[in-house]
């Protein structure tokens, strides 16, 4: 059986998404949506240039608010922001919680994208499999 992530950031546009294609594609059993608390509407280009460059991005990867995930079941909440840690809305069911921050890529060269991309990679992925399995 599966098991589900929801990686929860401010805007849902940069570190979130690179969490949620990075979970999709290298965590077998484990299924990640993304979310922000105050989404963007949008996938930064850099952030989509990186996952396309890893081979693992998805056209229906997109910015999402999290009144559009809010009654889905999760078996784990990871915040990836200081930001979305301290404005997490408390879900219908009773789930963990966790919380890794990255520093937001928004607005840096490319390769602050890349390091977000290693980074998320090295730590949290490992950190996911061992709360989960």
């Amino acid at each position: 059986m599966d098991k589900k992530v929801l990686i929860l950031c401010t805007g849902n546009s940069c570190r979130s998404i690179i969490a949620e294609a990075l979970i999709n594609a290298e965590l077998d059993g484990i299924e990640a949506d993304s979310s922000g608390v105050r989404a963007s509407g949008r996938v930064n280009p850099n952030a989509k240039r990186v996952l396309e460059e890893a081979g693992i991005w998805k056209d229906t990867y997109h910015s999402k608010t999290i009144n559009t995930v809010l009654e889905n079941h999760y078996d784990l909440i990871v915040t990836v922001c200081d930001h979305a840690k301290e404005t997490c809305p408390m879900f219908p069911k009773a789930v963990k919680t966790l919380h890794i921050s990255f520093e937001d890529p928004d607005g840096k060269a490319y390769e602050a994208f890349q390091d977000t991309l290693t980074k998320i990679k090295k730590e949290l992925l490992p950190t996911i499999t061992k709360e989960l399995k």
